[in-house]
């Protein structure tokens, strides 16, 4: 069986796309191959610098035969019938076969499709691939239709078995596959022939070329490290950076280089960002001080020299790049040591977080009131708290951050500390950012835990302020993050913190902001349209009438726009303003109630229930992770007033529990006779009778022994119940449930709920609803599945 080698030699490509291009590539050839027929053992796709490589092993020499037969109609049915199944299957009439049927005799074809050789089904799906590409970016070049990520120089394409290799024919712009393929640009420039993939893979390494990323990875890696140890140091590992440089060396050498001593001194996250962000290079530690003290390049030769000269040139580069850091740190220093961090956060006033939401100041504001209410609940010092909020994002107005973002927070950690502040306000400006993903920790000190919360809180009440909540797999404020980090932090640490409370003090915060640019925005229009009235129309309008009129229309956070369009209009027709009392908006059709529109802006209420269940979308999510079921934390979270994350994850865990024994599964059970049982009776009695059922049901007309015993068991139950609920002991709950089990059953099985006499009828049903309602106080039983 023959085995194929693919190769498509260009120019550089982009480390970034190589991982993906090689997927892409086995992808499209394999699922190309079988759509046609031709199987195959076992596929590897390799990337590198210049070359994607694909190597499929155990294809067979040809597709299998088939013949297929197809049923038409009877042989008297009329010509057109037989003329259309003629053309579906390309024979002609006398190559139909006629078979008695229980109808007559029945028309049918037999369609024979010969195998055909892989060379030529590998050569259509090859061309297709190429031409179908899926690059992120690619490029034309020259006189042809091809794209390409960088123009293509050649096409190595073989099948090999025991007698040989012979080369598939294929052709694509004028470049046609060969068996041959090129080295290292520098140590094997010349061509050379390959017979199999072992050759090739052979023949690359003999020629400075490591094919396998994963190999020159671990290649670079085990030098680096190396390198590192022999001088006492040690390699600060990046992932991210080792899996880019292996995309950028086909045959990589490690080389260490000396920092110069003037930069040493710079925090070492700025050393290894500018290092990394820029060169290309891997940090080395001292593992004594802490400090990043020297880096190692990967060249993509081996120097005669042994890389002295790129040892050389590339410190030249780095000393140029490091005395812009130092530039940025001394300056940022200077503003910080002169004016403290408020001298450095004054810029963030000009500074728009969200057209809608603000300058950074203003956010910056929010939160430092937010974390001050949150303090005491996470044990953190108000004053404190609210200090650390105030200064945590000003960071973002130091020419440091500004050249590398991603030094956010770390900055400002140090920045606070050259300032003179508290080392728990240091802490919580880099703090304060986690956790930014689901493996990341989460904050623990106290202080830093106030400002991640406020931070986050304020960034989920401000968007859903201004309707700017994620809709399906957009998120493009990381919302879902933010909620995420709020429900990590909260459950880490055990906060038993009211988020309806916090989301009301945070929503407010926003109103305020609204109705302040809301006045701005309609002082702006009052002028324009009393100037407009005067000027043009030439009903005059002073300020004080028009403040006066859009005062009777509604509250200051009234759009002003409206109410002013209203004023004028009023203003202008004084008749019709007497035939429509309800102004311009009643004579134009438009029904809009200005107190209502008002209280669109003012209240919170739905807005925070929208937040909370957004809130609880994400705890399933999260707690997804501990094989909670989904709609046992819907069942919890439908009480309402659920909004201690804490006492709801507590109390879910200890339902789930519940559900697991006989006792939850037979009482859910019961739950559900009952429920059901309710909802038949009030579809026949209607909603009217159906309410007189939350009435108390009477003990003394208990006809059977288990109606009284369910009267007995509840009267046991509800004060158990609630004492564990007022204690939220959760497991105390579910034991006062469980002793309702029993009795129930009995109820179930020794009493007609539809009893013939009226009273008593109505009195089971009253029962039965006690019973309900006793349940529902731990959970909304009719939310479970199953």
């Amino acid at each position: 069986m023959p085995d194929l080698l693919l190769e498509l030699f260009s120019e550089e490509i982009p480390a970034r796309m190589q991982a993906r291009a090689a997927a892409d590539l086995k992808k499209l050839v394999t699922d190309g191959l079988v759509e046609r027929g031709l199987t195959y053992e076992g596929a590897a796709a390799y990337a590198g610098p210049r070359r994607l490589t694909l190597d499929l092993r155990g294809l067979p020499a040809e597709t299998r035969p088939m013949r297929e037969e197809r049923k038409g109609p009877r042989a008297d049915a009329p010509e057109k019938a037989i003329e259309g199944f003629l053309r579906s299957t390309g024979l002609a009439r006398e190559q139909l076969i006629e078979r008695e049927d229980k109808k007559g005799a029945v028309l049918f074809a037999v369609i024979e499709t010969p195998g055909r050789p892989a060379a030529a089904i590998v050569a259509e799906v090859v061309e297709a691939a190429v031409r179908g590409f899926p690059w992120p970016k690619s490029m034309r070049w020259g006189s042809g239709s091809l794209r390409w990520v960088r123009p293509l120089q050649s096409i190595l394409c073989l099948l090999a078995d025991e007698a040989g290799s012979e080369v598939v024919d294929l052709e694509i712009d004028g470049i046609r596959a060969g068996n041959v393929t090129r080295g290292h640009r520098v140590h094997a420039p010349s061509p050379f022939a390959v017979t199999c993939f072992d050759d090739y893979a052979a023949k690359l390494e003999a020629a400075k070329v490591v094919l396998d990323g994963e190999e020159r990875a671990r290649r670079i890696l085990h030098d680096a490290e190396h390198l590192a140890f022999a001088q006492g140091l040690e390699l600060v590992e990046d992932a991210g950076l080792l899996a880019e440089v292996a995309g950028l060396a086909e045959w990589p050498v490690c080389l260490m280089g000396e920092i110069g001593e003037r930069f040493l001194d710079l925090p070492p996250e700025v050393l290894r960002t500018s290092m990394k962000e820029h060169q290309k290079f891997f940090s080395v530690r001292n593992p004594a001080t802490g400090r990043i003290e020297k880096f190692v390049t990967v060249a993509n030769v081996a120097a005669a020299d042994g890389g002295a000269a790129i040892l050389a040139g590339n410190r030249r580069v780095l000393a140029a790049r490091l005395s812009d850091a130092r530039f940025f740190w001394e300056n940022d220093l200077r503003i910080v040591r002169e004016g403290g961090m408020a001298a450095m956060a004054a810029p963030l006033a000009n500074v728009t977080f969200h057209a809608k939401l603000g300058s950074q100041a203003d956010r910056i504001a929010r939160i430092a009131a937010l974390a001050r209410e949150i303090a005491p609940a996470v044990g953190a010092d108000p004053d404190l708290a609210e200090q650390a909020a105030q200064v945590c994002k000003a960071d973002l107005a130091s020419a440091m951050v500004y050249e590398f973002p991603e030094l956010q927070g770390v900055m400002g950690r140090y920045y606070a500390e050259a300032a003179g502040m508290p080392a728990e306000v240091a802490a919580a400006c880099v703090e304060h950012y986690a956790p930014l993903g689901p493996s990341d920790a989460v904050p623990t000190a106290p202080v830093s835990v106030a400002v991640a919360l406020a931070d986050k809180i304020d960034m989920l009440t401000g968007f859903w302020a201004i309707d700017e909540k994620p809709t399906g797999s957009k998120d493009p404020f990381a919302l879902r993050r933010a909620a995420l980090g709020v429900i990590r932090t909260v459950l880490s640490r055990g906060l038993s913190l009211k988020f309806n409370n916090l989301l009301s003090s945070a929503t407010q915060q926003h109103n305020e902001l609204q109705q302040k640019e809301m006045l701005a925005r309609y002082i702006k229009a009052r002028d324009k349209f009393a100037k407009i009235a005067s000027e043009v129309e030439g009903v005059p309008i002073d300020a004080d009438a028009l403040d006066a009129k859009i005062g009777e229309l509604g509250d200051v956070a009234v759009d002003a726009d409206i109410a002013a369009t209203d004023a004028i209009w009023r203003a202008r027709n004084p008749e019709l303003s007497k035939q429509y009392p309800g102004g311009y908006w009643e004579y134009y059709g438009t029904v809009i109630q200005f107190q209502d529109h008002a209280a669109y802006f003012i209240s919170d209420k739905f807005r925070r229930a929208d937040l909370l269940a957004f809130l609880a979308d994400r705890l399933k999510v999260h707690l997804r992770e501990r094989s909670i079921r989904h709609d046992v934390i819907e069942a919890c979270f439908r009480l309402g007033g659920q909004d201690d994350l804490v006492a709801l994850v507590a109390r879910v865990e200890a339902l789930q529990a519940f559900l697991g024994t006989a006792d939850g599964e037979n009482l859910l059970a019961g739950y559900r006779r009952a429920a059901n049982i309710l909802a038949a009776e009030a579809k026949k009695d209607g909603d009217e009778a159906a309410a007189t059922w939350t009435e108390a049901p009477d003990p003394a007309l208990a006809a059977e022994p288990a109606e009284a015993g369910l009267f007995a068991a509840l009267d046991r139950a509800e004060p158990a119940l609630d004492a564990a609920l007022e204690a939220e002991d959760w497991a105390g709950a579910m034991a006062a449930l469980a002793g309702l089990r029993a009795p129930i059953d009995a109820f179930f099985e020794g009493v007609v709920v539809n009893a013939p006499h009226p009273t008593l009828r109505l009195n089971r049903l009253r029962l039965l609803t006690r019973v309900r309602a006793a349940m529902e106080r731990v959970a909304i039983f009719s939310a479970l599945e199953g």
